[in-house]
């Protein structure tokens, strides 16, 4: 018989998400520098640096992995022969160590959690609640795994209740090349199978929490032992994803899963429900257990385990003056371009974007100091500094959802550019070349790298917005690629097809 204390849990949930904010798992970090050794597309290669020289820098300096510092999901397995030393519900510790980490001075985390999520969905400022799963085990040990999911990589989350005569292969396939690049691969796949829907997305979801170990299973498979059917699937999904030329931030490459996970569970005979969920290249998670000798300690990994990468800009990138910027100037740009960006940048994402739209319809001006005439515009919502930073991480959040907005903005306030991450849908690349405009991208999983090349973040509008109100940045040679040029080319349509075809011909 264990007596958990309550107390004990708070701090453990607490300095766990602390802890996963800025150390990446050393088995995800490993596969990564494996795949950036085999990938031949310069521009996906580029990108994995990007990522595995950020990925050091936040170990080093204790800061997030990515602006986006998730949603907190916690599987939790409660010993029969537990005690409980305290007055407040599993949940409410586990909350409490929630709010706990994401207030922390030290290292402020982002607080992307709404309430009232269909209406007013307001912030709850402290990244509360958790989304938290319980089961009732043999035992007297409370055994945590806890996660910190990203909106990107959840917002592509897809699930059918197939046929049993289904092929459910394809059905993956085809699900993961219409997902696009918004769960910034390369990443892993996680696949639930069986059950019922509800239970085919928690084991998609679960299987995300296991060690990335597929060069074991490879090793396996080539000794000759006897696979189950779901290794069987992890061996074709992993090839067959990896063949659709996605590569790393969609721009085309060798790798766009470094693992696929498969758990499946009995189901109904006339069912065959499947769910899949990615983990973007900010994949965040740990386990740890609890008796009654006191808090979890995790162990810090050493810096030796992460590949002996760093990145700087190619010599060919373009210096870009945006203070100056002009339409024609814009119009040289051609997809696939590398662009290291100066001066003022101005920020935005889906609530400023709303505001804007609906002033403008209103044929009202603009609050004081917002003017995108030949500006561009940064879809960020960035952390808050901590000491002497200008702002905490601040990498792209996904474009595809202010497609919507995007005919509005370039044809009535002026703006000639924006910068996210993944492609951009057909309505807003006809809006681009309509407009002799130009969409660019920055490297999701890269927020405190990019962070380093904002010296000054002034807060314009919208400040009740937390982190979605408008920002000025004063950018210096902040890293960039075009991603869909004046002319409406773009490096995700060209990019994933170019290797794709590579790859077939191997």
């Amino acid at each position: 018989m264990s007596l958990i204390k309550q107390e004990d849990i708070i701090q453990s949930i607490a300095d766990a998400l602390q802890f996963i904010s800025y150390y990446h798992p050393v088995d995800y970090i490993q596969a990564l520098g494996e795949a950036y050794a085999q990938e031949q597309s310069a521009s996906a290669k580029d990108a994995i640096a990007q990522i595995l020289y950020n990925s050091r820098l936040c170990a080093e300096g204790h800061r997030p992995i990515c602006q986006d510092t998730g949603i907190v999901v916690a599987f939790v397995e409660v010993g029969m022969n537990v005690q409980w030393e305290g007055k407040l519900s599993l949940d409410d510790m586990i909350n409490e160590g929630v709010r706990q980490a994401y207030t922390n001075p030290d290292n402020i985390l982002r607080t992307s959690v709404l309430s009232d999520p269909a209406s007013k969905r307001q912030n709850t400022r402290d990244n509360t609640p958790a989304v938290i799963h319980t089961r009732i085990v043999p035992g007297d040990k409370v055994h945590f795994k806890l996660a910190a999911k990203g909106g990107g990589s959840e917002n592509k989350a897809r699930f059918a209740a197939l046929n049993p005569s289904a092929d459910l292969v394809q059905w993956i396939i085809d699900s993961v090349e219409g997902m696009g690049a918004g769960w910034c691969p390369p990443g892993i796949l996680g696949v639930g199978i069986g059950g019922t829907p509800e239970k085919a997305m928690l084991l998609a979801k679960e299987s995300l929490l296991e060690p990335v170990n597929f060069h074991e299973l490879q090793s396996k498979a080539g000794q000759g032992q006897t696979l189950s059917r779901a290794e069987e699937l992890r061996l074709e999904l992993y090839d067959k994803i990896n063949a659709l030329g996605i590569g790393a931030q969609g721009l085309g490459g060798l790798t766009t899963v470094v693992d696929v996970k498969v758990l499946d569970y009995p189901t109904h005979a006339a069912s065959l429900p499947v769910a899949i969920i990615p983990n973007c290249a900010a994949t965040r998670h740990t386990h740890f257990s609890l008796d009654e000798s006191g808090p979890a300690v995790l162990t810090p990994p050493s810096l030796s385990n992460w590949p002996d990468i760093t990145w700087s800009a190619s010599p060919q990138a373009r210096r870009i003056n945006l203070d100056s910027i002009t339409h024609e100037e814009v119009q040289s740009w051609k997809a696939g371009e590398q662009l290291l960006l100066n001066g003022k940048l101005l920020t935005g994402r889906d609530a400023a974007h709303k505001r804007i739209v609906e002033t403008l319809a209103k044929g009202e001006p603009l609050p004081d100091g917002v003017d995108f005439t030949n500006h561009f515009i940064y879809y960020v919502g960035p952390v808050d500094a901590v000491k002497n930073e200008s702002v905490g991480p601040a990498g792209p959040t996904t474009s595809t959802r202010m497609d919507k907005y995007t005919e509005a903005m370039l044809a009535k306030t002026g703006l000639i550019g924006m910068v996210g991450k993944a492609e951009r849908g057909p309505a807003a690349i006809e809006s681009i070349k309509k407009h002799k405009a130009v969409y660019v991208i920055a490297v999701g999983g890269a927020a405190y790298l990019i962070a380093q090349a904002i010296k000054k973040a002034t807060v314009l509008a919208y400040k009740e917005l937390g982190m979605e109100a408008i920002y000025e940045f004063e950018v210096e040679d902040m890293p960039v690629t075009v991603a869909v040029d004046s002319s409406g080319d773009s490096v995700h349509q060209s990019g994933p097809k170019k290797w794709a075809r590579l790859i077939q011909k191997k």
